[in-house]
């Protein structure tokens, strides 16, 4: 990362355009955990990182908006500063990736009741279909008759990817608690390792360097140890103040400096 950022500074590199991407910081109690997953050390980007779900906007995301329920659109685009068109996208996004990487599935067949089970097969060849493209997740709402739970989302934070690096995304991270009855499995083909963890505890395992985290997952981590449980954090989301941040690179001698203002 410091050589490509070198490399950046110098001048070699063009930026590439950030995508949009949702991410969710799933949360359980007893005490205040986030679940978390290392990914491959093969993939492309963030390879060997300890991160929370999540992934791209996918294009056909925002046609959700018939199976939805909660806050509208609107409302997530007034606080994470976006199109609504492009929240409606971010919302569904973040549900659709929790399900296809942890198994959570935050809908339900009305506006007041969540899953309760999605271990089953035909759970696991919908979420499955999800993963590869096969199937839209606009078309396995309807075809299962549930609406997407905007309600259990709370919009956290918003982040873009420095310029110098050659994979971006435009990320919306959310947080929302694991509903009851339903479960995380290690499902996804991405990850090697999977853990529900206290924030601090997450946090000492980076300090320590025993744990890799990109900056927006760590000091999401930090933020959460504030907290004492999952409806303190579900609260704070609602009066948390959401800055766009893309960090920019300081070079000094031949170190890079990641900064955020």
């Amino acid at each position: 990362m410091a050589e490509t950022a070198l490399e950046y500074a110098r001048g070699s590199r063009t930026p590439a355009e950030p995508r949009p991407a949702s991410t969710v910081i799933l949360l359980r109690d007893a005490p205040l955990e986030v679940y978390l997953l290392r990914r491959q050390r093969t993939m492309a980007f963030a390879a060997g990182m300890t991160v929370f779900p999540g992934g791209r906007v996918d294009p056909a995301d925002s046609a959700v908006v018939d199976s939805w329920s909660g806050p509208a659109p609107s409302v997530f685009a007034e606080r994470l500063g976006c199109s609504t068109e492009l929240a409606a996208a971010y919302v569904a996004a973040a549900v659709r990736e929790t399900f296809e990487e942890s198994g959570v599935l935050l809908a339900g067949p009305s506006t007041e009741t969540v899953v309760g089970d999605t271990t089953g097969a035909d759970w696991e060849a919908d979420r499955v279909a999800l993963e590869s493209g096969e199937l839209r997740f606009a078309d396995f709402l309807h075809r299962r008759g549930l609406l997407l739970r905007a309600d259990l989302l709370g919009a956290w934070a918003h982040w873009i990817t420095p310029e110098f690096e050659p994979k971006r995304y435009d990320t919306a991270f959310f947080v929302a608690a694991l509903p009851a009855g339903q479960v995380t499995r290690d499902v996804t083909s991405e990850s090697d390792q999977v853990t529900w963890i206290r924030p601090a505890d997450a946090v000492a395992a980076v300090d320590a360097g025993e744990t890799l985290m990109l900056p927006p997952t760590y000091l999401c981590c930090r933020d959460l140890t504030q907290y004492d449980d999952v409806a303190g954090v579900l609260a704070g989301a609602g009066d948390r103040e959401i800055r766009t941040i893309m960090p920019t690179v300081r070079i000094d001698g031949d170190q890079a400096y990641l900064e955020t203002t």
